[in-house]
């Protein structure tokens, strides 16, 4: 472990908490959640409209909550997260009516993909940002990406082995509804934590007061970073829209479809794939420390979608297995490292509204495509096109953000060349 993590105190150890808590509940439920929907009686056409419905609601959600809270406080906003969170667990644990499902997951906070859904994130990395140097941020970055991916990781393999285990004496439907009952369970848990964060990771600098602010401005919680954050919240909702279609929830089911895998394999499998990619994450500042943000985001982000795409080419599980932990040890990599250029490239200030905006735009990306990725997996003979769909608009998204943005540094970069010089 590098100097990076050593500075951070105990408000960022915290936030590592409440990070690892919160993706451990969102990989544990990812593996079984397709599993269980289908359990109820919905088709995999009423899943797909399912999973759009909760992206969705998660992303108005996000965008009420991030752009206040840096006016409402980011501890209370995070609690509220939290609150949202369990009531969804208890909804999906207790339900099997299609409507209210829909109502839950559109209110509620609920992860089909085991990534990062709702308002925490963007608030956590604002969090962080105010706690740690323009040097250190990206580094922190990436150990916080390496602790939620191991989160995953471990949530994926222990509800794997979870059902598995209860499934020797349980229904399959009652193994997995027992997983959900526990990603409520830890909701309550986050709330928790996050009280015992102090007030110093509240929002720090003054904004433009209402007065002076225009409309968009007002709503937006932006000023002085409205158009850099606008270019890159469509970008990013162009590569989300395409990572929407291999959701983990429905790389799980591929898995399940195509080779017969049960849910310990599968929980190990992702375990496995989570971890290579959470390591890739240290490897990613490294990188970034030598040829930048931007230029590591597109250089590792490129191979991982030509990956992607070769998974359903695969004749084997073995092989498609070994494919996807390839694609997950390098697909990560630029997740640290775009983080830290959006909190660079804007306006202290404004880091929760931006990193709110651009996360809600890759939210609303990513909840448009499982609807078509239901549809395909509807029809035995389409289950491998949102591989390959995901792949062509991801490596666009690369392309474009590499000619848009090559020429923005963040200030630690335009430092070092003026050192240098």
């Amino acid at each position: 472990m590098d100097g990076t993590m050593t500075s951070l105190g105990r408000d960022g150890r915290l936030l590592f908490v409440t990070r690892f808590i919160r993706l451990f509940a969102y990989g544990a439920l990812s593996v079984v959640l397709v599993l269980y929907l289908v359990g109820l009686g919905l088709s995999e056409s009423d899943t797909g409209i399912l999973l759009s419905a909760t992206l969705l609601g998660d992303t108005l959600v996000s965008l009420f909550l991030t752009t206040r809270a840096d006016r409402l406080g980011r501890r209370r906003t995070l609690v509220a997260g939290a609150l949202l969170m369990t009531a969804a667990g208890i909804a999906f644990a207790l339900t099997r009516r299609m409507w209210l499902l829909v109502v839950a997951g559109t209110i509620g906070v609920i992860s089909p993909s085991g990534q990062e859904v709702g308002p925490f994130l963007p608030i956590e990395q604002a969090a962080l940002s105010e706690v740690v140097s323009d040097r250190a941020r990206t580094g922190v970055f990436a150990w916080y990406t390496l602790a939620g991916s191991l989160a995953t990781a471990l949530g994926a393999l222990a509800a794997g082995y979870l059902t598995q285990t209860l499934q020797q004496s349980w229904s399959p439907l009652a193994s997995y509804r027992a997983v959900v009952f526990g990603y409520a369970g830890l909701g309550i848990v986050l709330g928790l934590v996050v009280f015992l964060v102090s007030p110093a990771v509240e929002a720090r600098g003054s904004a433009p007061s209402g007065a002076t602010r225009s409309i968009g401005a007002r709503l937006s919680g932006l000023h002085r970073s409205q158009r850099v954050v606008s270019r890159l919240s469509a970008l990013f909702a162009l590569d989300a829209f395409g990572g929407g279609f291999v959701v983990q929830s429905f790389a799980a089911y591929w898995f399940h479809l195509r080779f017969g895998v049960d849910p310990k394999t599968l929980g190990t499998l992702f375990f496995a794939a989570n971890v290579l990619s959470g390591l890739s994450a240290l490897a990613a500042s490294r990188l970034a420390a030598r040829i930048g943000l931007v230029n590591t985001m597109v250089a590792t982000h490129l191979p991982s979608n030509v990956l992607l795409m070769m998974i359903p080419l695969m004749p084997t599980l073995p092989l498609a297995a070994l494919v996807l932990l390839l694609r997950f040890s390098i697909s990560q990599m630029d997740v640290p490292t775009r983080q830290s250029y959006t909190m660079a490239v804007v306006s202290p200030e404004e880091r929760a509204a931006a990193s709110g905006i651009t996360g809600v735009a890759r939210t609303t990306g990513a909840a448009l495509s499982p609807l078509f990725a239901g549809l395909l997996f509807a029809r035995p003979s389409l289950i491998d096109v949102p591989f390959f769909i995901a792949g062509a608009l991801k490596i666009a998204y690369d392309l474009i953000l590499y000619r848009a943005f090559r020429s923005l540094k963040p200030p630690e970069e335009v430092k070092s060349v003026d050192a240098r010089v």
